[in-house]
């Protein structure tokens, strides 16, 4: 899992731009700045959702890889990997199959392992490069 081939970034919403409304994706989609309303990946391909430093999501996120830099309003769904980079702020229940939470990040809500095959969760703990 972790040196599948990404799906390429083909949708991006910029830094100052503001989304009112359900958004729905293929393949991969990076958000610089703002969206109110769910974020939904969709179709049966890989995904990828990047929610960059400055970016804010209120509403559903719900992908296969989702990689989160700044702010979650609501719950966080991932089906595949879920990265928690140092600067994530979350308030929501948030489920994943593999998670990777780096020192930093904060979650305001109940971490759930969601796994269709019934085996032990996958945690991975970033390490601190303050050492």
């Amino acid at each position: 899992m972790w040196f599948k081939k990404q799906p390429p970034i083909r949708s991006l919403i910029g830094e100052g731009t503001a989304v009112h409304g359900e958004l729905r994706f293929g393949e991969g989609l990076r958000i610089d700045g703002e969206v109110h309303g769910d974020v939904i990946a969709a179709g049966d391909r890989p995904t990828l959702l990047v929610i960059s430093e400055n970016a804010r999501v209120h509403g559903k996120v719900i992908a296969g890889h989702v990689i989160i830099n700044g702010e979650v309003v609501g719950p966080v769904h991932s089906t595949e990997l879920l990265e928690i980079q140092p600067k994530a702020r979350i308030s929501g229940e948030v489920r994943y199959e593999t998670l990777e939470m780096h020192q930093g990040a904060t979650i305001d809500g109940e971490l759930r392992h969601h796994s269709s095959q019934g085996e032990k969760p996958a945690l991975v703990l970033a390490a601190s490069n303050d050492a």
